[in-house]
């Protein structure tokens, strides 16, 4: 089991390092969710308490793929700090909030146990090459063009779902929605 963990982490970090290389519930008055409609990659802003989030995507996986990550914003506008410690997908078995770095000069994936620090007034970025949302066991491949369901848990303000887009596999952040703008 130990082994098959090990080549998992190895396939994650080769999928969120590499992947343009590789690749072919919170009550209603705590909650506001607004989303732009219209195309794919209509940008979402969801906020819960004083925590906005936005910009959420993943990548599309081949066929068969183990992993894969979800990314997004999240502004703390309140005047205290919350964390992030916990999410949950249909998407995958196990969901995780990990942080890539560098250790020396060898680049190391990890679970963050304890979540993420969303201090007041500041923005937390979660993208590809750092903190980021890991799905492991998934239960199909992630596909362009498709949204995914996640649940995001804080420590103060609680529950809230968001949808990321399923942009490329090389996508660095979700498709811009250019409908307004006559195509």
């Amino acid at each position: 089991m130990h082994t098959m963990f090990r080549i998992a982490a190895l396939a994650a970090s080769t999928l969120l390092l590499a992947g343009p290389a590789l690749a072919p519930a919170a009550s209603a008055s705590t909650l506001v969710a607004a989303a732009a409609t219209g195309a794919h990659g209509a940008a979402q802003v969801v906020t819960i308490g004083n925590l906005e989030i936005s910009g959420g995507f993943s990548r599309a996986t081949l066929p068969n793929a183990p992993v894969g990550g979800g990314y997004l914003t999240i502004t703390n506008k309140g005047s205290e700090a919350d964390r992030l410690v916990g999410a949950a997908s249909p998407v995958a078995g196990v969901t995780q909030i990990h942080e890539m770095k560098m250790e020396g000069d060898l680049m190391k994936m990890n679970e963050v146990p304890d979540g993420v620090e969303i201090p007041p007034g500041a923005t937390v970025t979660l993208k590809p090459g750092g903190l980021h949302i890991m799905f492991m066991q998934l239960t199909g491949p992630l596909v362009e063009g498709t949204s995914i369901p996640l649940t995001l848990t804080f420590e103060k303000a609680g529950s809230v779902e968001v949808q990321l887009s399923v942009e490329s596999p090389a996508a660095k952040g979700p498709a811009e929605d250019h409908s307004a703008h006559g195509g």
